[in-house]
């Protein structure tokens, strides 16, 4: 198998994401190297590497919080993402969820899945909003789905960490997205929540797009998905993690450490 990614072909319709030669670079410095990669629809991709390898700066671009020097990226078969900004890419149905979890830890779990839901037009209208039986229907799937049906009128500032991030993925799924983009779920989980968190992220790409940056090699092992490796701003390997694992190049910038 080898280890640079051939040329990936952006209209192929089981193809989401298109990145190909993506370059971005702040004040002399190669944040983004002639990056390509694709993923494809309901494909879960795992993305590692040491600090600075760009992996932020992939996530940043893909979300249009950074506009790229050069290169092409696409979200299914027409959108080019390089013409627009934040707002409109996240209407498009790409979420992101960063490392720590924000929710609104004085309203219940439930509440904070409600204000969540696609649709709603600012909390003041979402609180007085009367949930429809489909709206009902969907907090309670997504309740089940991350694993907090039991605790849906608890207040979010009560639960563990783990559960808040649980949660945070609850909501971004509220929005919809086609594709979610995550940044290290794992960090500061019990080896519970862990494992129960590589189960939840199956369940979900099971109907999602899903890129998951991670440090956790175990995480990363029991995700049991393609592995992207990046080093300084572009692909250094790709394939299984026992495949990136026994690479020589990998081992020396990233696993060897």
């Amino acid at each position: 198998m080898p280890d640079e990614p051939g040329q990936p072909d952006p209209h192929r319709h089981d193809t989401l994401l298109y990145l190909d030669g993506v370059s971005v670079a702040f004040d002399g410095f190669q944040a983004l190297n002639n990056l390509s990669m694709v993923v494809g629809r309901t494909e879960m991709r795992a993305v590692i590497g040491p600090n600075g390898a760009g992996k932020t700066t992939m996530m940043d671009v893909i979300t249009g919080k950074t506009r790229p020097d050069s290169g092409t990226l696409r979200f299914g078969e027409t959108i080019d993402l390089t013409r627009h900004d934040e707002a409109d890419i996240a209407s498009f149905g790409i979420g992101r969820k960063f490392q720590k979890p924000t929710v609104f830890e004085s309203h219940t779990v439930e509440d904070n899945l409600a204000l969540a839901l696609k649709g709603r037009r600012g909390p003041f209208a979402a609180l007085f909003h009367v949930a429809s039986d489909d709206e009902r229907q969907r907090i309670d799937d997504l309740l089940s789905l991350i694993r907090l049906a039991h605790l849906r009128a608890a207040p979010a500032g009560g639960l563990s960490h783990g559960q808040k991030q649980w949660l945070e993925i609850g909501m971004l799924l509220a929005q919809d997205p086609q594709l979610l983009l995550i940044d290290e779920p794992a960090a500061g989980m019990t080896d519970a929540e862990t494992a129960a968190t590589a189960e939840l992220l199956r369940d979900i790409a099971r109907t999602h797009s899903v890129v998951v940056v991670e440090h956790d090699m175990a995480f990363v092992r029991a995700l049991d998905v393609k592995v992207t490796v990046l080093h300084e701003g572009s692909v250094l390997a790709e394939g299984s993690l026992d495949h990136v694992s026994a690479n020589r190049k990998v081992i020396d910038v990233y696993l060897g450490r």
